[in-house]
């Protein structure tokens, strides 16, 4: 039976993943038609970016009350709802009104299930599923390049994505006799914490402060590396583009090896090993050398990414324990929502009225931060693995 729920958990993953995308691929067909500017995709994601960091707080009353799998089912129940609703939008109000479930849908699973994973599997799992939300995030702008090239408008590609997450919810209900060790009544007998309880647990402001620099980096290398290949190195437009897709490829990549190297190797180790490949890889980049060397540099970043995020959350419940995890990874969602809504518009600012070829030390900076929080973390919690 456990297999059985762990598959469901990995297809939840890869729907966490589906609707990232969409909005990035289709809004160049979308704007034209709504006759609003392009910069109005920023507000969108500023709402839906608000709506994740709300119900991330939240994650720990509700499933806490509800379990994490009704909270699953539930949330991505209203994720495919506002898909449904961006696929029969024909005016832009319309699209701020389904950005508020989609927002918030999207917080309260992201959080429930990773404390799930973090309380009841091991660390590998919580590297390949991550890789699967890569590869879900990877198919979503697949579904809607189908879509425009099929003829079929942009609402097209939302309603088939709207479809595969009507079709896991389903499941997801179906399942819900799986997850065990959610009691219901047993979780809604323990207080909530609140913002205050958990920021004066000792190492909360480091956990908090660690995954804020690390979405931050994450972010903001992604956005940028382009801009920064082809402004600062001299890179054509195309090749920057490729450049910096290899971005990400390194961090879905690096995912799936970082599940059979956790075997060998507990998540504190995990974790200084991606920031050392990641310190190394902006080396790499600031190295004034050919075209070939600023793509490792790239590469290198997103290997060092890759077991970052999962093994900071799959060690949660050991430095914190279980009975306050979810609360600690649902404030940790939120500062990383913070964080990728922030720091890259900062650099973007930095970029316009000083100069892009600031882009790896402002990396830098971020990983130098986040190693000194989880040093200071493991001083104040010291894990058990």
């Amino acid at each position: 039976m456990i297999q059985l729920l762990l598959a469901v958990i990995y297809l939840a993953f890869i729907s966490l993943g589906l609707p990232d995308s969409l909005l990035g691929a289709a809004w160049p067909m979308m704007y034209p038609e709504f006759n609003v500017p392009v910069s109005y995709a920023g507000i969108l994601s500023m709402l839906i970016s608000l709506g994740t960091i709300t119900s991330s707080l939240q994650s720990d009353r509700l499933t806490r009350r509800l379990g994490a799998g009704k909270v699953t089912a539930i949330s991505v129940a209203m994720t495919a709802i506002a898909l449904f609703g961006f696929s029969f939008s024909h005016q832009y109000w319309q699209l701020i009104l389904w950005s508020i479930p989609y927002g918030l849908g999207a917080g309260s699973v992201d959080a429930a299930l990773n404390n799930y994973v973090a309380l009841h599997f091991e660390s590998r799992h919580m590297s390949w599923l991550h890789c699967m939300w890569g590869l879900g995030a990877s198919t979503g702008p697949y579904i809607m390049g189908y879509a425009l090239t099929g003829g079929r408008p942009w609402n097209a590609g939302y309603f088939y994505i709207g479809i595969l997450q009507a079709a896991l919810t389903l499941i997801l209900f179906f399942s819900l006799p799986l997850w065990k060790k959610e009691d219901t009544g047993t979780a809604a007998s323990r207080k909530a914490l609140s913002l205050k309880e958990i920021f004066s647990i000792p190492g909360a402001k480091e956990i908090m402060l660690m995954f804020f620099c690390y979405c931050s980096l994450e972010q903001t290398a992604g956005l940028w590396a382009s801009s920064y290949l082809v402004l600062h190195k001299g890179v054509s437009v195309e090749m920057a583009a490729n450049y910096a897709s290899m971005f990400y490829i390194g961090i879905t990549v690096g995912r799936a090896a970082s599940g059979f190297i956790t075997m060998k190797r507990n998540d504190t180790q995990m974790i200084r090993l991606g920031q050392t490949i990641i310190a190394a890889g902006i080396a790499v980049l600031l190295l004034p050398l050919t075209d070939t060397v600023s793509l490792a540099g790239l590469i290198l970043i997103g290997l060092g990414c890759a077991p970052v995020y999962p093994c900071v959350i799959h060690s949660t419940p050991a430095h914190f324990g279980a009975e306050r995890s979810q609360a600690i990874i649902g404030v940790q969602m939120a500062s990383a929502y913070v964080g990728t809504c922030i720091m890259p518009p900062v650099f973007g600012w930095i970029a316009a009225h000083i100069t892009v070829a600031l882009l790896p030390v402002y990396l830098f900076l971020l990983v130098l931060l986040m190693f000194f929080m989880h040093e200071r973390l493991l001083q104040k919690t010291p894990t058990q693995s």
